[in-house]
């Protein structure tokens, strides 16, 4: 890829990351009245109850998910409870930032904009954006820990594990309108990220999105890197869509745990390496890319004829996204070398090795066995695409902002 820029897209987001809080959370079950058989992660989120009862259900199976709110207020209401932190989000946007505090310069394709995106964009990463107007929709980020505790009217839910979960109703990323200017941004680009179609909920306006996209691309250079972030989808059955029209040029397909299991419909136990190499093959005969990758708390393996090419990037990304995971915003390049030294997760390096011993073209790399009392499970996967794509690049000297 050389010095040649990175393009990251499609869309960014303003994101409120709440603290979290137990006895807020409890208290406001206790004042809805939700009972434990109640709770459920399946229902319409049309108010602060349904949303506090989907909250619920992801925190007793200590799973991640995104889910879409019918109302913004919804957010804002419940948000008004807590503590919490605006920051930047959208996996492009991630990505970028994490590229910028390892030197890596980068322009986002945004789909909005407001003076908070203009202040938080570091000057490393500049932008062009398809918005006319300066308009704002958060995105809720509730991060939960391990064993979190919260007392319901007749029970307690507790986490088994830490994960985080995203509401959002989000006009312009639904929308997802390309900009003009993403053509020229492309000429001469080394690498294009996209991600962000897993939002968008009208078929039609989806196929005309993909075709202005691809008319854009036509400037991309055959040698550039196209690596696609799944996302997961509001709709699943857009996923084909969006594969039907850009999957013959796609290099790097990512994608992580809960998605991998929603694509094969079944639950996969990550330390077990014949149902993930199972799992992984099932995949891949669904989107035959040079490289699939996925990335899980405990590993990250590529499969297909270009996996092993990728090797150097995946160790990149792990390292990146671990740094993420125990320092959270505003890592650097010396913070990433010092979790290289941090011992790697034993299940995981057995697994990467078994599943590479039985699908003979399977590249892998064990996480990092982290004990941190305060992680962040926010963006982890978006910063680990932020270092795949830094395991393909040298460091940048960082160039100014254009709008």
């Amino acid at each position: 890829m050389g010095r040649r820029r990175l393009v990251l897209g499609l869309g960014g987001t303003v994101d409120y990351e709440l603290r979290w809080d137990s006895a807020v959370l409890g208290r406001l079950a206790r004042a809805h009245g939700i009972r434990r058989h109640e709770v459920t992660s399946t229902s319409p989120i049309v108010d602060e109850r349904s949303l506090i009862v989907s909250i619920l259900a992801f925190v007793a199976s200590g799973t991640g998910a995104e889910r879409f709110v019918s109302d913004s207020a919804v957010i804002e209401r419940f948000s008004a409870h807590f503590a919490y932190d605006v920051t930047l989000g959208g996996t492009g946007v991630r990505a970028g930032l994490a590229l910028a505090g390892l030197g890596i310069p980068s322009t986002q394709h945004l789909v909005s904009i407001d003076d908070t995106v203009r202040r938080l964009l570091p000057d490393a990463v500049s932008y062009v954006c398809s918005a006319d107007a300066d308009t704002r929709d958060p995105h809720l980020i509730v991060q939960y820990p391990a064993g979190a505790q919260v007392q319901l009217v007749d029970a307690d839910i507790v986490s088994p594990a830490s994960n985080r979960l995203i509401f959002a109703n989000d006009p312009p990323n639904r929308e997802m309108a390309i900009s003009p200017a993403l053509s020229a941004e492309l000429t001469d680009a080394g690498g294009f990220l996209v991600s962000g179609f897993n939002t968008m909920q009208d078929h039609a306006l989806l196929e005309r999105r993909l075709g202005e996209l691809q008319a854009a691309m036509r400037t991309l250079p055959a040698d550039a890197l196209l690596y696609y972030e799944d996302a997961g989808f509001y709709t699943r059955e857009f996923s084909e869509t969006v594969r039907a029209r850009l999957l013959p040029r796609i290099d790097v397909y990512g994608m992580n745990e809960d998605e991998l299991q929603e694509y094969v419909g079944r639950s996969v136990r990550l330390l077990d390496a014949d149902e993930v190499a199972d799992a992984l093959r099932e995949v891949h005969a669904l989107i035959p890319v040079p490289a699939l990758v996925v990335h899980t708390r405990y590993w990250a393996v590529a499969v297909g004829p270009q996996a092993a090419r990728h090797r150097k990037a995946l160790d990149s990304a792990v390292s990146v996204a671990a740094t993420r995971y125990r320092l959270g915003d505003g890592i650097t390049a010396d913070d990433v070398a010092a979790t290289t030294g941090l011992p790697r997760h034993e299940g995981g390096g057995e697994l990467v090795r078994a599943v590479e011993g039985s699908l003979p073209e399977a590249a892998g790399v064990a996480a990092f066995h982290l004990d941190v009392l305060a992680p962040t499970t926010v963006g982890l996967g978006d910063t680990f695409v932020g270092g795949f794509l830094a395991g393909h690049v040298e460091p940048m000297r960082a160039t100014g902002r254009r709008s």
